[in-house]
């Protein structure tokens, strides 16, 4: 329960906190807001990787799992509704679809502000037609105060397709550190266990959970294609896919069955992605939908071209010709059209690495980030408090009248 003399606390909501770009600015918000400001909790409705959890800094963050089974959170309410009652929270900030629900005991408990994110779409949903989906969104609705998405294409669909009025959206940009994520040097560095450290290779990577809506199967059968055709490509372009997850067995029987496995590595989940980007020559990301990418960000960050598919906030990040190549989503052509066109102008792809570093650090700071969601998150607490003083006023005004 909050003290009076606590600052507010933020319970943090979502379906599952383990690697992914969500999750990643959840962590970056508990980190970064002044802890003489805000407290925070997380909520994971299925589970909590404790790995993951690591990355909290914060000493004094609440973290709680409820192991939710298949189906709707309805048999959750009771335990959400009692965690609100005793935690007290200010703010509840729930995150995507699958942990909406949680806004309904949220409200029930008397929660004073409760806000509700968009970062992405899913593989049923890749352009937001999905009708049911539509209509769970306008059911709860109600119960949210205030909504936050990472991308103008998202801003979009809640006011077009869900009819949630603009005065209570507000879109913030993904952030990304900066000096975390700086320029690649002219020389490749030696990344534990990577086999591509000749400075004549052009490694392209990609970096993100392998499941179906980041499409790395794609990606796969892009870079067997270009081994095929271009001969060049085969001396001397090499490809890097970090992560796992569902699709790792099929992109590797893509790279298999191409004959170009040799010339592929991926060491699966890893944690120095700051170092691994530096020893790239081109960032590719094949996903099918988007949000704003943080991984997008961070190759963008760190001086990299990119590729990337014309999806979602990704022309958000991305301006064609200048800081990468935006092709359409699904095409491994495309993909192997793009990548090759780097491999034979260097020059060009080092300046729209340059121009894409320079997109960062004007529009996508952390820095911005934190700001834009601390004055969110006081703004919308202080009109609650502005709107219970008016309240109190009125029926304080009511009673003398009906008094006399």
């Amino acid at each position: 329960m909050t003290s009076i003399n606590e600052p507010p606390l933020i319970l943090h909501i979502v379906f599952r906190f383990d690697v992914g770009g969500l999750e990643n600015g959840i962590v970056n918000l508990i980190n970064r807001l002044p802890p003489e400001r805000w407290r925070h909790g997380i909520v994971a409705l299925d589970s909590v990787s404790s790995a993951f959890l690591a990355r909290v800094q914060r000493k004094d963050v609440f973290s709680m799992q409820l192991c939710k089974g298949p189906g709707h959170a309805v048999p959750l309410y009771p335990e959400l509704f009692r965690l609100c009652r005793r935690l007290r929270p200010t703010i509840v900030h729930t995150r995507n679809l699958a942990a909406l629900e949680a806004c309904v005991p949220a409200w029930a408990a008397g929660v004073p502000v409760r806000i509700h994110g968009e970062h992405g779409r899913d593989l049923d949903d890749l352009d937001g037609s999905n009708r049911k989906n539509q209509l769970v969104r306008r059911c709860y609705r109600p119960f949210v105060h205030h909504y936050v998405t990472m991308s103008q294409d998202l801003q979009r669909y809640l006011g077009s397709r869900v009819g949630v009025p603009s005065q209570r959206i507000s879109q913030i940009y993904n952030g990304v550190d900066t000096k975390l994520f700086g320029l690649c040097g002219k020389t490749r560095p030696r990344i534990s266990g990577c086999p591509f450290v000749d400075q004549d290779f052009w490694v392209v990577g990609t970096v993100g959970r392998m499941q179906g809506v980041k499409a790395q199967t794609v990606l796969a059968a892009a870079f067997a294609i270009a081994i095929k055709r271009d001969p060049d490509a085969a001396s001397r372009l090499r490809l890097v896919m970090v992560g796992d997850g569902p699709l790792l067995g099929e992109v590797e029987r893509i790279l298999v069955d191409g004959g170009v496995r040799h010339l592929a590595w991926l060491p699966g989940e890893r944690t120095d992605i700051p170092q691994i980007l530096g020893a790239l020559d081109c960032f590719v990301l094949p996903s099918l939908a988007e949000g704003i990418s943080n991984t997008l960000l961070e190759a963008s960050a760190s001086g990299l071209p990119v590729v990337a598919t014309q999806v979602g906030g990704n022309p958000e990040i991305v301006e064609d010709g200048v800081t990468g190549h935006l092709v359409a989503a699904g095409s491994p052509s495309a993909l192997t059209d793009a990548m090759l066109r780097y491999l034979h102008a260097p020059e060009t792809a080092r300046q729209h690495g340059l121009a894409g570093r320079r997109v960062v650090e004007q529009r996508f700071s952390l820095e911005r980030m934190m700001r834009d969601y601390d004055n969110l998150y006081r703004d919308l607490l202080d009109r609650h408090v502005r709107t219970k003083r008016t309240s109190v006023r009125s029926a304080d005004r009511s009673g003398r009248q009906d008094h006399a």
